[in-house]
């Protein structure tokens, strides 16, 4: 089934939400939720998840924004995630495709991306 106008451009108006919430955040001083704890988790994401979910998380083209009520805790756990890197995702909230899984990112290097993750939708505003 091929999505309509209205609901390609969804993703594209979350990620923009996303980006001006990070924004927001800057504007008051934050920075993003990437403190020394998080350094490690952030350059990790970086490398193996930006290109899809974007800087800051915010989302790309390629993949949905993590900066979303969508990935908050309370909807798609920290398992949810471990299992999404490990085994890949089927497209369900997003029409960006599957997810592949991503073998060569280790459990405690998912862990970090994790806390990066969760520090970054905290300091946009998703608990």
């Amino acid at each position: 089934m091929t999505p309509t106008k209205t609901a390609r451009r969804r993703p594209l108006a979350a990620a923009a939400l996303a980006l001006l919430a990070f924004a927001g955040a800057l504007a008051c001083g934050g920075d993003g939720g990437a403190d020394a704890d998080t350094e490690e988790g952030k350059r990790l994401f970086n490398a193996n998840c930006a290109s899809c979910h974007g800087l800051e998380a915010a989302g790309t083209d390629n993949g949905p924004p993590l900066v979303h009520l969508y990935y908050a805790p309370g909807h798609h756990n920290d398992d949810a995630i471990r299992r999404a890197v490990r085994n890949g995702v089927t497209q369900h909230h997003w029409f960006f495709g599957d997810m592949p899984p991503a073998p060569n990112v280790s459990d405690d290097e998912i862990e970090q991306i994790i806390r990066y993750v969760r520090e970054t939708q905290r300091a946009n505003g998703i608990e």
